[in-house]
């Protein structure tokens, strides 16, 4: 029987490979042609505890992960132990000789006859999956040329080697699992996580400046742009710690650069002056969030939605920000460069809110199409006489000059201010300021992102969602029997914009809020808002990810 899609677990310690094997292969299906979406789930450790890297493949487009297992790649018989009752009716398990998977059908691989050493034993477990699923050896050895290649020719033909024997010696026995459908698309893809992602859409952008204090699962974002944003004059600083990070941004914005700071909840609970900063001196200012379960360090490698209402009320005083809440790899890319344009129009805060799910979960994803992004605003240079930094006009976007790069002086300050950027707490100069500041928040109304709906109006049942969270609904609703569900998803989470999607829920049976969080916080939000109470929650707050089987299982106490 062939199948669309399977979904593959990689399991073992920390330290086995287990990320070496699954991202290697994973982009050798990606390069074949498949559609991959990855699932990573590690324990906060150096070395040790069980950590898994699932691969989810198939022809079509994957949008979620799942429970089910089909093929369990056991690198310690702790793995088989805790994965074993996952597994599909037909999964097998693929092991070393020396791990007993019982009764369950599968490879027990003599990894001490296929190599020399237990140094390319991660080799062949690569080579075993590639052939049990059929796959062109090819896409496996550009793979290995292309890791080893700093370490010598020795090294790589020692590995492709290894990885042709592990080929040969599962075609030299009966086939254990369906050989895939080959996938009919071209082989023009990426395969990035929603971090690098972010990283891309930043540079995209023209960032040229970043300043951070490392913090899972934000800390590869930073390391991205680095690496990437060297040869494009990008300057970097790891700072002190986030306080730091926020206000060297703040002053790098000031003087004419384009930053991002990156972080995590608990970071920016510490950025949160200076998020206020930003606002007050009418400081453009990216800022992504990638959130992992909290209060305080939390589970610092799982994932969470519950830094919302942290970043929709950071700050003190009043003022406009917009948040966005990719749910995709592509998203990332595009929200972020979306983010950077706006944080130039409109002089203020700007915020990503990922999480560890999308911030670990590659994905393969089309080409991103440069030639169709908008070009970003920019600052001022010269300006003529008369220059009144925070300006009283009518949208609220007073003229911003870099200072520095004419004769023009350029007053900035966290206090109040008159039009001159001069201190002072005349009443209603701080009335024709602070309205000033807030008016902005009608463009950044205007220029909202609606929430997309998937499914037929008037559906006995929506999902709400929002984030990382529409994979797994989409998939659900393709589930549900009996019912017509819709699912209705933002990716923009503030400002709302009722005429965008208020007619989706009215006209719905049924509302059903899905969240990664223990309270509900986008549902609450949007009753606050609009007024709109949803009927039921699907919540996850265990630090998993939401699956389709997750959601099903909620909603058979509703429907």
């Amino acid at each position: 029987m062939s199948r669309q899609n399977i979904n593959i677990v990689i399991g073992g310690a920390a330290g086995q490979g287990l990320a070496t094997i699954g991202t290697l292969f994973s982009k050798a299906m990606t390069r074949s042609g498949y559609n991959v979406l990855v699932l990573q789930k590690y324990m906060s450790r150096v070395r040790g505890g069980h950590n898994t890297f699932a691969v989810r493949m198939g022809v079509d487009e994957i949008v979620s992960p799942t429970d089910e297992i089909d093929i369990l790649v056991a690198l310690n018989a702790e793995t088989v132990n805790l994965h074993r009752g996952e597994l599909a009716e037909d999964g097998i398990i693929i092991c070393g000789d020396d791990i007993d998977k019982g009764d369950v059908s599968g490879l027990l691989i003599p990894f001490n006859d296929l190599a020399s050493k237990p140094l390319f034993y991660n080799t062949v477990a690569l080579g075993v999956l590639g052939s049990v699923l059929c796959q062109d050896i090819c896409y496996f050895e550009q793979m290995l040329s292309e890791a080893f290649g700093k370490k010598g020719n020795e090294v790589v033909q020692a590995n492709l080697d290894v990885l042709r024997i592990a080929f040969d010696w599962v075609k030299a026995k009966e086939a254990v699992y369906d050989c895939l459908p080959v996938p009919q698309y071209g082989e023009n893809k990426l395969m990035l996580n929603g971090n690098e992602a972010i990283a891309m859409g930043a540079l995209a952008a023209g960032c040229n400046f970043l300043s951070f204090y490392p913090m899972s699962p934000s800390t590869s974002i930073a390391q991205t742009l680095i690496g990437k944003g060297r040869g494009l004059g990008l300057k970097y600083e790891q700072v002190e710690d986030e306080i730091a990070a926020i206000n060297m941004a703040i002053g790098a914005s000031f003087a004419g650069a384009r930053p991002i700071v990156t972080t995590s909840g608990g970071g920016f609970a510490l950025m949160v002056e200076g998020v206020s900063l930003a606002a007050v001196s009418e400081t453009p200012l990216v800022t992504a969030v990638v959130q992992r379960p909290g209060p305080a360090t939390g589970m610092a490698t799982r994932t969470e939605q519950a830094d919302l209402n942290l970043v929709l009320y950071a700050g003190h005083g009043e003022f406009p920000r917009a948040i966005f809440a990719p749910a995709t790899v592509e998203e990332c890319f595009y929200l972020t460069h979306r983010a950077f344009d706006l944080a130039e129009q409109y002089q203020t805060p700007m915020f990503i809110l990922s999480d560890q799910f999308l911030a670990d979960s590659y994905q393969s994803v089309d080409v991103f199409d440069l030639d169709a992004l908008p070009d970003i605003a920019k600052p001022m240079l010269t300006v003529g006489g008369g220059y009144k930094r925070y300006e009283l006009t009518e949208d609220g976007v007073s003229p911003r000059l870099v200072p520095g790069f004419c004769e023009t002086l350029v007053r900035g300050d966290s206090h109040e201010h008159d039009e001159n950027g001069r201190i002072t707490e005349d009443g209603e100069n701080r009335i024709r300021q602070n309205s000033k500041r807030l008016v902005k928040g009608c463009g950044l109304w205007q220029d909202v992102i609606g929430p997309d709906y998937y499914g037929e109006k008037g559906a006995d049942l929506v999902l709400l969602c929002w984030g990382t969270t529409l994979g797994a609904c989409l998939e659900a609703a393709e589930q549900v029997d009996n019912h017509s569900v819709g699912v209705l998803h933002f990716k923009q989470v503030y400002p709302l914009r009722e005429e965008q999607f208020m007619e989706f829920l009215e006209e719905a049976g049924e509302v059903v809020a899905v969240e990664g969080n223990a309270t509900g916080q986008f549902a609450r939000f949007l009753a606050q808002e609009t007024g709109f109470r949803v009927g039921a929650y699907v919540l996850r707050f265990d630090g998993r990810i939401m699956t389709p089987q997750y959601v099903l299982r909620g909603l058979e106490s509703i429907l």
